[in-house]
């Protein structure tokens, strides 16, 4: 399995960082606006500002969008109906499910429950 993340702050660094202490046979991949991939994998980003999207993870997406199988976000519960806008986005203009959205780094029940759905969802 492989996880493609963009992080600002740090916090999708971490939520990923805990995933991968719990399935050490994933991979984790920064992912920067001109990175081409080509093995499927798992998107999840970051919102920025009031619902957006950043523009690495636009940029990624429009070059690798056949590879991703799901995408998911982190944000901030304050922003309301604007929270992981991004996974919602993407999954709309790119036609990719969403998986998962998590506040900031996520809790330990995050992490276990983000597991589960990666692995219905597959490779």
């Amino acid at each position: 399995m492989i996880i493609y993340f963009d992080s600002l702050t740090g916090n999708t660094k971490r939520f990923v960082e805990k995933v991968k202490k719990e399935r050490p046979d994933w991979t984790i991949q920064k992912i920067s606006s001109n990175l081409q991939i080509n093995q499927k994998g798992h998107l999840i980003t970051y919102t920025i500002g009031i619902g957006n999207i950043p523009i690495s993870t636009t940029q990624f997406v429009k070059k690798n969008k056949d590879f991703l199988l799901s995408v998911s976000s982190t944000g901030n519960r304050n922003w309301g109906d604007n929270f992981g806008l991004a996974a919602d986005k993407l999954s709309k203009h790119y036609n990719l499910p969403i998986a998962f959205k998590l506040e900031l780094s996520g809790t330990n029940a995050d992490v276990k429950s983000y597991i589960e759905i990666l692995e219905k969802l597959g490779e």
